[in-house]
Order: C-alpha cells, then structure tokens, then sequence
C-alpha cells in the first residue's frame, strides 16, 4: 500500500537570535508556521531496502538523493528502532530549495511521519523525536507542522493557538546560502545578541500585532548578501491589503500577511504582474 505526506513549506513568523552558544549554533526564538498550499509531495512503498527518487520543478537544485535529508532523517530512526520497516520513498519537489522556507527539513518530518504510518508507531515516540532532531535543527518542527514557538537550536518546542493567517509567499529563486547569512551575523561563541519573541494572542489581531512587534533578525545580513530581498519586501509592502512583509527564516522568501485570503489571491495576482519570473504563492499558514 502506498501511504503518501504532505510536506509544507515553514514559514518564520518572527526569528531572534539570543546569541551564539558554545557549541557554535545558535540560540533561536521563533514564531513558525506552516504554509496550507505551499508543499512537497512525499510517498512510501513500504518494506525493500531504504531508496529516494525525487522528481518535480526544484528537483535539480535539491542535489544528489545520497544527501536528501529524507534518507538522513529514515537512518535516524534507523539508528534508534530495532527492526524498522523500510521502503521505496518518491518525492516531488515543489518548494524552492536554499529559500528560507525549511523545505527539506518539511520533507524529513514527512519522512518520519510515514515510517510512523509503516511501522505502527506515534510522532510523539521519544525515539522519532529524537531522529527528527538529529536530522537537523529544523525538522523537529516540520515533524509536527503546527504552529509553535521553536526555542533553542529548533529542538525547544512550545504549541501555539495561532488563527488562520493569511500570506502571499514570494521567492526571486536564488538560492541563499543559510551559513553565509548566519556568518553574516558576526557572532564569536558565548556572545549573546537579542531578546525573546513576542507570543501571539489567539486572535487575530493580537497575532499580527505580536508579529509586527517581532523582527527577522536574519533579514539584515540576507539583504546585505541578496539584494532581491530587499525588493520583494518592498514589492510585497506595497501591495494592497498588505499588513506586514518580513523575510522568512534565512531567506530568500519574504512573505506578506493579509486580512483574508480573497485579499493575499488578488495582491499575488498583482506580483505575478510586477515581478514574472519569481514564485509567488497565497496561502493560509496555520
């Protein structure tokens, strides 16, 4: 039987960084939501020995299956449950690869999820848990793909009541190296750097509120390396409706957030105009 999983795109709402710790990762608060229609497509034929076929328009720019972080996150698990069924996973790359928007670490927490599926086993598995943070900062998050404060290297998860957000996702499709934007920080070991996030109400106004009160502080250094941030924030900025535009996670995409999703269809429309050649999708982040 094939099981299949969707894999959507995070989106950081908010991201400040506490500091660098002595480990040389660094210290993360951050509001993070997941994208409704934005999303890599994951399949499992279970049992045979453990492969990946990835096809789909950013299949290229995901570089060789060997480093899929769909096959590290499957040996994670491997490594701490005896006996794990395996199988065939096909995945279908949709979501800009290097673009802010945690798109492989969605398809490892999708990885997960279905060899849960195959083998009988909960998400909440101590042992699934601890794959998915071995798999990579991000993927404990994607693991669940609900809205939640991610504290820490991304490991420090903390459930939110976050309302239905309307947003407008627009990548120019130049790849942002994460470590580069990281570096652009200048953070030496031990060096502390920022506040915590501000904690969304579960209204909507209050969410949006607590959002523009927050900050990316990543943007800064991804501007500085990639001058189509700065102009999809301001193209973003200035559609109608917009109530905030902010770039997500490492960059390149920035996003937009909108009243409702009739009115982040109709400013998408307008960019699609404006701005041709880059990927621009509406969505409701939950």
């Amino acid at each position: 039987m094939l099981l299949r999983a969707r894999a959507p795109a995070k989106v950081n709402l908010t991201l400040h960084v506490l500091g660098r710790r002595r480990d040389g990762f660094h210290e993360l608060d951050s509001l993070v939501a997941f994208a409704g229609c934005a999303a890599d497509a994951l399949t499992l034929e279970p049992d045979g020995p453990l492969s990946l076929t990835v096809a789909g328009p950013f299949a290229e720019a995901a570089g060789p299956s060997d480093d899929n972080l769909v096959l590290k996150a499957a040996r994670a698990a491997a490594e701490r449950i005896e006996g794990l069924r395996f199988g065939r996973f096909a995945l279908v790359k949709r979501v800009p690869v290097a673009a802010g928007l945690g798109g492989g670490s969605a398809d490892a927490g999708a990885a997960l999820r279905l060899l849960c599926e195959a083998n009988g086993l909960s998400p909440d598995d101590a042992r699934i848990t601890e794959a998915a943070a071995a798999a990579g900062s991000d993927v404990p998050a994607c693991l669940g793909s609900r809205a939640v404060m991610m504290r820490g290297r991304g490991e420090g998860l903390v459930p939110v009541d976050l309302p239905r957000l309307a947003a407008v996702l627009v990548n120019p499709l130049k790849p942002l190296s994460t470590v580069a934007v990281y570096r652009g920080l200048g953070l030496a070991p031990g060096e502390r750097f920022g506040e915590p996030s501000p904690e969304p109400g579960a209204t909507f106004d209050a969410a949006v509120a607590a959002i523009a009160a927050g900050r990316n502080d990543l943007e800064p250094p991804a501007r500085a390396l990639e001058p189509a941030v700065v102009k999809g924030v301001a193209a973003l900025a200035a559609t109608e409706d917009c109530l905030l535009a902010r770039m997500s996670g490492s960059g390149a995409t920035v996003f937009g957030l909108f009243d409702d999703i009739r009115s982040a269809r109709r400013a998408a429309r307008a960019l699609r105009s404006s701005l041709p050649e880059w990927w621009i999708r509406p969505t409701l982040l939950r």
